[in-house]
């Protein structure tokens, strides 16, 4: 009998001393951070990722000093299945518990980029890539993805003029794959969406063939000038060429049809090119497709254009303003003004 409460004591003795040793590594888990000055560690949680995984990369970045001790507090809170997807700015000097409150409930960083007006899809890809956000080839099989076009009611053969310019806070990934470029591409086509809502005359999405129009329309407007105050005059010109079955004669299109290969040097040759799809010096109408990503001021000239009698139009210096004339007489004689501008302007 004494041998057996001796051992059921050292039994009870055992459990305390093991009840106590978990009590103090615990304690000390959730009271310690990896580094008494800490650090700040940008982590991704990938979309769908399993806790199991983000714990033990969490222990391998030193955000964490225990994986397997990380996973029991979150299975405690009931938070393991609360996982934010994105990228956070963590710190190796936070407890544990901050730092999954920080993964369940924080703001995942975001970074801000700016997608100027005029851009083509593929300079706004170029864009998006060299800020870490996209890979451009992904991007550039997104935005001619049918499923994508289709999902977001674009009538095109790629997202072209749907880009919407404009500044944007952005989730970004350590390795962008194709479901961030996604992802980044429809939001910004989200974007466009929702702006131009209140643009469309009486608040309805146009039908097909009139959106048609009025993007690519929008979309040469916006290369033609960069002057508010000309946006409704230039699409006016374009809409009496339009109605006089006349050739656009457009340059920014047959640059655009050129395609990121374009030097700079638009060249008699190519404006004589018929096989350019782009080419509105050989094409009659207007081109297949929007040429760049304009913003809603040329959206609501090519909607309204200025109501005048002016077919022809050339800027008075580069980057200008422009002359716009009634007639081919006065328009070549603002064309040799121009070229003497040019000239005077080279020689400075």
């Amino acid at each position: 009998m004494k041998t057996f409460l001796r051992l059921l004591g050292l039994l009870l003795l055992l459990a305390l001393a093991g009840s106590g040793w978990l009590f103090y590594e615990g304690y000390t888990f959730l009271n310690t951070a990896p580094q008494t000055e800490g650090q700040e560690v940008l982590f991704d949680v990938p979309p769908g990722a399993h806790f199991a995984q983000v714990a033990t990369a969490l222990e391998q970045k030193g955000v964490v000093t225990d994986a397997r001790k990380f996973r029991l507090l979150a299975r405690y809170k009931e938070w393991d299945g609360r996982l934010q997807a994105g990228r956070f700015a963590l710190n190796s000097g936070w407890t544990p518990e901050k730092v999954l409150d920080m993964l369940v409930n924080g703001q995942p960083v975001l970074f801000r980029i700016t997608v100027p007006e005029g851009l083509t899809w593929w300079q706004t890809g170029k864009l998006l890539e060299e800020a870490g956000l996209v890979r451009f080839e992904d991007f550039r099989k997104v935005i001619m993805d049918p499923d994508f076009l289709r999902h977001y009611g674009i009538p095109f053969a790629t997202a072209e003029g749907f880009l919407m310019p404009d500044t944007y806070l952005l989730k970004k990934a350590d390795e962008p794959d194709a479901a961030q470029a996604r992802s980044v591409a429809g939001r910004l086509v989200d974007n466009f969406w929702r702006k131009a809502a209140p643009v469309w005359p009486g608040g309805a999405k146009p039908a097909v063939d009139q959106l048609k129009t009025w993007m690519i329309l929008a979309s040469v407007v916006e290369k033609e000038t960069g002057i508010d105050a000309e946006r409704r005059r230039v699409a006016g010109v374009y809409q009496n060429r339009l109605a006089r079955n006349m050739i656009l004669q457009a340059d920014p299109t047959v640059i655009y049809g050129l395609g990121p290969g374009f030097d700079g040097n638009l060249r008699r040759s190519q404006l004589d090119d018929p096989n350019n799809l782009y080419n509105t010096y050989q094409r009659p109408g207007l081109p297949p497709g929007p040429i760049c990503s304009f913003g809603m001021a040329a959206l609501r000239a090519a909607i309204n254009p200025e109501k005048h009698d002016f077919i022809y139009f050339v800027a008075i210096t580069d980057g200008g303003e422009h002359v716009f004339s009634t007639n081919l007489t006065d328009h070549n004689r603002a064309v040799r003004q121009y070229l003497q501008n040019r000239r005077k302007t080279q020689n400075r």
